[in-house]
């Protein structure tokens, strides 16, 4: 017995081993033929984000160069991808099919171009699937180059997996289930057996349970074997196969025979199905959803239980497919009970690839397309609708949400794409007109919106892409015809603030203030309420009313630079030049943070809506100015309309009384008095946007703005939004808002010199040349210290006497705390450093300084210099230009990054500020906020460095990649140019002009640049 007993040990153990090589030789043929893929959605389309991610897929065809993986792998719209082998072997792979519905596709890619690889092709065997069966998952999971998982096959019935309920999600199919636990990058990975063949294609997983899902290869089989067979017709290069898929836009699902009793199925019926169908049948196809506007469409409802198609017996997906794709465009009588009746129809079974969209719409950044059969499933419309897959730009400033179905355009019914368009061609830029739409969500509700043609060249002209299945990729051409092109029809020709900013040299003082009182900076105490004064207060509001302004601010996301990281703000302003040519609005740069924006202005005097343009960000104090043209205000309303009086002079002082008069959201004046407690007092503001500004304690709110007056409604000063912290140079939208007064003196002196004619360069608005305001600044950031602090650094008796004797209530000195990197002053300047007297002046101050820039003649005399001991000029600069390339969005650094202190030593180099979804640049990883210093070995220490060397980049060609992050950390990386649909433009400003142009420096298209 005790032989008997090892003998059969042994035989285990002998077992145990054959088993082991089995599939370490199954192993062995199979991992070689794996390949992690790499894609790009490049545009939002259907069910799909624009966006990078990491999958598996196995080579099925070998000779021909085809690969097996997913749906949602290969994409329903544009893609592009890269299959990298084993041995680290990268080629380009090309989508050649997709399944409307089910959840498998093909690359193709050259054989020849795997050059030290050997590799076999992995055999399909869905016959082999059985429960019970041992299997591994081959493939990347969690974005491990090869991960091998073991399993066995649970289930061969599953249902479908539901993903989304607003994406893509498989129907009309049995899944396949095994305890595998896959996770993300897994998809399309083989389930192969001991002998190496697969038996199913990796899908999906649960992460709560473990379970994996795959999708049985029955189907995958038959779309192969025509890609094969069409590819042998055409030896020189591939051709498009059609794949006939028919459908009766129902959607099915498998339920026992228990439950359609219960649904009224007659057990005569129950018996017949039972003696026609395998003795392992448990149950029939039972309908349970039906698209509006489909073949089955008041025909079939929800709980119909399928007997027959075409007089057989159907109660198998596989069986139910293998009818409708071979009866395309003919006729099918189906048989089904519904309730204990049995009834009969013939419906038409449409072309599943005539109901899947294969070209879409792109305007303004938006992508918009005819509603897919897989989003018409998920939100029970018809096919066809027009779908916007992503708002973009233009229609998400209108408030236009991702999945609508726009309904009506300018007043015009728009039941399809082709509607869309030509209703779009009529409309000229600038236009608002009317949108109405639906959304899945509130199906039955109308939302109406008016929407403004962008008027800008803020992106390319409207553009169609239709998938080509031939090359793999997406042609593109314009939407409109070049005699329809939207023209023009800007009502406002201005120079943005940028033309405001000579980029010459000058200084730029930013001040950030300590928590100590600073010069210059104005307390006001909230002591006083309306009602304690209410005569006076409704003077000061009923005056100052009608100069008030309600702006809304869009920023475009191909515009969104110098670290500005939102694209809508509102604000209040004041109305500070009226006349029949001009009207200038002064506003907070918090509102108004770029001067690439689109701006719209709502008067408090009369209801009335019109654009403006930014003409003036000022370089230190929070404000900018906005002109409209009062032309297109109605005659009867522009007497309504008037600039508000400034009083710049005296200063406010302790004591004084102000009111603090603003706009409500519904254009209604809210006014209240308070009273100045400290003149100078500070605000500690990451970024020292502004030296001087006022606080005022108010009930209104963090995010109430407007304007301080005295009681007879003259302005003393604005009443501004300030953000409290900047990190790393970002607009901090996230952060806490701040809202504080600016002085009205600087505003009139930039007011004064745009309306007086004087001599200098110039800017147009409204068609008229106006004076350009030039301002003078230090790049140097100061802060105030006490004198009695100062002695103790060593500040001599009698400095500290004559600071005293100029500023006797301020008692202070004002000391170098940084200067922004690569200015001049960074070299002459030491943090610590204390600046007492400019042209042999004594400043205490920061007005003692702007004022000492200010007295400069900078017309006449570009280099002159102010007599500081270590101190030269240098102009503030904005940006006039932007490059986009492969998806990044790349500037000259701005003051909010310089004035971090840090640039890279190696020529400096151009900042990356943004990057776009579906890019290059996310695909491989080049992130925002660094500077890119070197491309393929060449420095590009400035924008024109870096178009000259991207521009001998061609297309698919991989870029070696030099950055720098903010921390200082160099970095290189590779990328991949994709001039197809990442062409390399730029947006400039152009002073002659006063405009902003959008210009193509090169594209798959042109080559060079145009």
């Amino acid at each position: 017995m005790e032989e008997e007993s090892l003998e059969r040990k042994d035989d285990e153990v002998l077992s145990m081993d054959m088993k082991e090589n089995h599939w370490r030789n199954a192993l062995q043929k199979v991992v070689p033929a794996v390949v992690v893929l790499r894609t790009t959605a490049t545009r939002a389309f259907d069910t799909q984000s624009a966006t990078s991610g990491h999958a598996t897929g196995f080579v099925v065809d070998k000779r021909r160069g085809i690969i097996l993986t997913n749906r949602h792998v290969v994409k329903p719209g544009p893609v592009t991808a890269e299959a990298m082998f084993v041995n680290r072997e990268e080629i380009p792979v090309y989508p050649i099919y997709r399944d409307p519905v089910h959840d498998f596709g093909f690359f193709r890619y050259d054989p020849a171009a795997v050059k030290f690889l050997s590799y076999e092709e992995i055999p399909l065997a869905p016959e082999a699937a059985s429960v019970g069966l041992e299997i591994r998952v081959v493939g990347n999971d969690s974005r491990e180059k090869i991960s091998i998982l073991a399993g066995t096959l649970a289930r061969l019935d599953r249902d479908a997996p539901h993903y989304k309920k607003d994406g893509y999600n498989d129907c009309n199919t049995f899944y396949i289930q095994a305890a595998s636990g896959t996770k993300s990058g897994s998809s399309g990975s083989p389930v192969i057996n001991w002998q190496g063949k697969a038996v199913a294609l990796n899908a999906g997983s649960n992460t709560s349970s473990s379970s994996a899902f795959f999708f049985p290869l029955e189907r995958v089989v038959r779309a192969l074997n025509m890609l094969q067979k069409g590819r042998d017709l055409c030896q020189d290069k591939w051709e498009a196969v059609t794949i006939p898929r028919g459908t009766i836009q129902a959607t099915f699902v498998h339920k026992g025979f228990d439950e359609t009793c219960r649904l009224g199925l007659q057990s005569e019926t129950e018996q017949l199905v039972r003696k026609s169908s395998p003795l392992s049948e448990t149950g029939m196809l039972v309908v349970n959803s039906v698209v509006p506007g489909g073949p089955a469409y008041d025909h079939l409802e929800p709980g119909d239980v399928l007997v027959r198609m075409n007089g057989e017996v159907i109660t198998q997906f596989l069986k139910m497919e293998m009818l409708l794709d071979d009866s395309v465009g003919q006729n099918v009588e189906l048989e089904f009970a519904r309730g204990g009746t049995s009834l009969t129809v013939q419906l038409v079974v449409e072309d599943l690839h005539s109901i899947t969209p294969n070209y879409f719409l792109e305007v303004s950044g938006g992508v918009i397309h005819p509603l897919s059969y897989q989003q018409a499933r998920n939100f029970r419309f018809p096919c066809g609708l027009v779908y916007v897959s992503k708002p973009g730009y233009m229609l998400h400033k209108a408030g236009v949400q991702q999945h609508a179905i726009i309904k009506r355009l300018a007043n015009e019914d728009v039941s399809n794409l082709e509607d869309f368009i030509n209703v779009l061609s009529k409309l000229s830029r600038g236009a608002r007109v009317p949108l109405e739409y639906i959304n899945y969500k509130d199906r039955h509700r109308t939302e109406s919106v008016i929407v403004t043609v962008d008027r800008h060249e803020w992106y390319a002209s409207p553009q169609i892409y239709t998938r080509d299945d031939n090359s793999g990729i997406w042609i593109r051409k314009p939407a409109l015809p070049s005699d329809s092109q939207l023209t023009s029809s800007a009502i406002i020709q201005v120079a943005n603030g940028v033309a405001g900013m000579n980029i010459s040299s000058s200084e730029h003082v930013i001040a950030e203030v300590e928590d100590s009182t600073s010069p210059g900076d104005i307390v006001v105490s909230n002591d006083h309420d309306t009602s304690s004064d209410s005569g006076n207060a409704s003077v000061a509001e009923r005056v100052i009313e009608p100069t008030l302004v309600m702006l809304t601010v869009s920023v475009p996301s191909s515009c969104m630079v110098d670290g500005v990281n939102r694209q809508y703000f509102t604000g209040t302003g004041v109305i500070i030049y009226h006349s029949e040519e001009m009207g200038l609005v002064a506003v907070d740069k918090n509102t108004v943070a770029i001067s690439a924006s689109d701006v719209m202005l709502s008067f408090a005097a009369l209801p009335i809506e019109i654009p403006g343009e930014v003409v003036f960000l000022h370089p230190v104090h929070n404000y900018a100015l906005i002109a409209y043209d009062p032309s297109v205000i109605e005659p009867a309303g522009n007497s309504l309309v008037r600039a508000a009086e400034l009083l710049p002079e005296p200063a406010l002082h302790r004591g004084e009384s102000v009111y603090l008069v603003g706009l409500s959201k519904s254009l209604q004046a809210k006014s209240r008095k308070s009273v100045v407690t400290n003149p100078s007092a500070t605000l500690k503001i990451s970024s020292a946007d502004s030296p001087e500004v006022i606080e005022l304690n108010t009930h209104f709110g963090s995010n109430f703005t407007g304007v301080l007056t005295d009681e007879h409604g003259r302005v003393k000063a604005l009443w501004g939004s300030f953000p409290t912290q900047i990190k790393y140079g970002e607009n901090s939208s996230k952060g806490r808002q701040l809202v504080r007064g600016i002085p009205i003196h600087s505003i009139s002196q930039v007011l004064n010199e745009i309306i007086s004619g004087a001599k200098g360069p110039s800017l147009v608005i409204n068609g008229i040349k106006r004076r350009m305001p030039l301002v003078r600044v230090l790049e140097v950031e100061f802060c105030s210290t006490l004198l009695s602090k100062a002695r103790s650094f060593g500040l001599t008796t009698n400095w500290i006497q004559a600071l005293v004797k100029k500023d006797p209530v301020r008692r202070q000195v004002l000391r170098v705390k940084g200067c922004l990197a690569g200015s001049k002053a960074e070299n002459l300047l030491k943090q610590g450093d204390m600046v007492l007297a400019i042209n042999k002046k004594i400043v205490t101050c920061f007005n003692d300084i702007e004022d000492a820039c200010h007295a400069m003649d900078v017309y006449d005399d570009m280099d002159a210099k102010l007599e500081l001991t270590i101190f030269r000029q240098r102009w503030q600069r904005y940006h006039t230009r932007v490059i986009n390339w492969c998806g990044s969005f790349v500037q000259a650094p701005h003051p909010a990054v310089r004035a971090l202190g840090f640039l890279p030593q190696e020529g400096h180099g151009v900042y990356v500020t943004k990057w776009s979804s579906g890019s290059p640049v996310q695909r491989y990883g080049l992130s925002a906020q660094q500077w890119i210093v070197e491309v393929n070995g060449k420095p590009t220490p400035d924008l024109d460095a870096f178009v000259n060397v991207t521009k001998e980049i061609e297309d698919g060609e991989f870029v070696r990649v030099k950055t720098v992050h903010l921390n200082g950390k160099p970095r290189v990386l590779t990328l991949k140019q994709d001039l197809h649909y990442w062409p390399t433009w730029e947006l400039r400003f152009d002073p002659e002009t006063a405009t902003w142009h959008r210009r193509i420096i090169k594209s798959l298209e042109t080559g060079d640049s145009l």
